[in-house]
């Protein structure tokens, strides 16, 4: 039996949150460093959180470390709901709890850690980059691509020597019947130890589902350039389980 369509109202699920991702198609290779570009098309309208960010695992000789993810939030409690975040778990067979990590330069309106004040800009496209900075260190940062200025968020201490896992996600935490938001993902590369780049040829989609509390009404699309929309508010024509191709028309 088909699962209730879940359009209006809160998401149910356990952290108040309905979720939707995009998974890189890489080789099974250690990776260096991941990036990935975002444009944020239409914000949010509501006073909620909404996260939009990238995620890799961590290991060491292949083995999982955690896993962690650094991306812009529309936060109503930071200046103009700006933010940015870098944090993540250590993976169960290692310890529990969060990643420690070092200081960041930029100011934090609530004295967190992880989420520091960023006031980013609709229709600006800002740079994700997630590399080691020395051994058992991880550095976040983003790069406004208008003006070129990067900022580094901090480094989070990590036994690890290798990427894996990429993705990235929306996570919104406004009711399902919020107005659109948009979010516009593209040039998705990653490197090896070597330098060498690689480059999904294409993602696969997953929403988290109404049975865990999620919205039926969030969507991804193609956009003609190759890169990808990540909607809410609207009807999904695109399943779960989809592969999207990342080359441009």
């Amino acid at each position: 039996m088909p699962s209730p369509k879940r359009t209006h109202g809160a998401p149910t699920s356990s952290n108040g949150a309905s979720s939707f991702h995009l998974r890189w198609e890489v080789p099974p290779l250690p990776l260096q460093t991941v990036e990935a570009t975002i444009e944020i098309v239409a914000p949010p309208k509501v006073p909620r959180l909404f996260f939009w960010a990238l995620q890799v695992s961590f290991e060491r000789k292949g083995q999982p470390r955690g896993a962690a993810h650094f991306g812009l939030q529309h936060h109503p409690a930071h200046p103009k709901s700006g933010a940015v975040n870098w944090g993540g778990y250590h993976h169960h067979s290692v310890r529990h709890g969060e990643l420690a990590g070092g200081p960041s330069r930029l100011p934090s309106a609530l004295g967190n850690p992880n989420t520091r004040d960023y006031p980013w800009r609709t229709g600006t496209a800002y740079r994700y980059r997630i590399a080691p900075s020395e051994p058992g260190r991880w550095r976040g940062s983003i790069t406004d691509l208008d003006t070129g200025v990067e900022r580094v968020v901090r480094d989070l201490q990590v036994d690890a020597d290798s990427l894996s896992a990429p993705m990235v996600w929306s996570e919104v935490f406004a009711d399902c019947d919020a107005p659109l938001s948009i979010v516009r993902w593209t040039n998705f590369e990653a490197t090896l130890a070597d330098g060498r780049t690689v480059k999904p040829n294409a993602v696969r989609v997953s929403y988290q589902s109404e049975l865990e509390g999620g919205c039926s009404n969030t969507d991804v699309q193609r956009t003609p350039d190759g890169g990808l929309e990540q909607r809410t508010g609207v009807p999904r024509r695109t399943p779960h389980g989809a592969r999207l191709g990342l080359t441009p028309d």
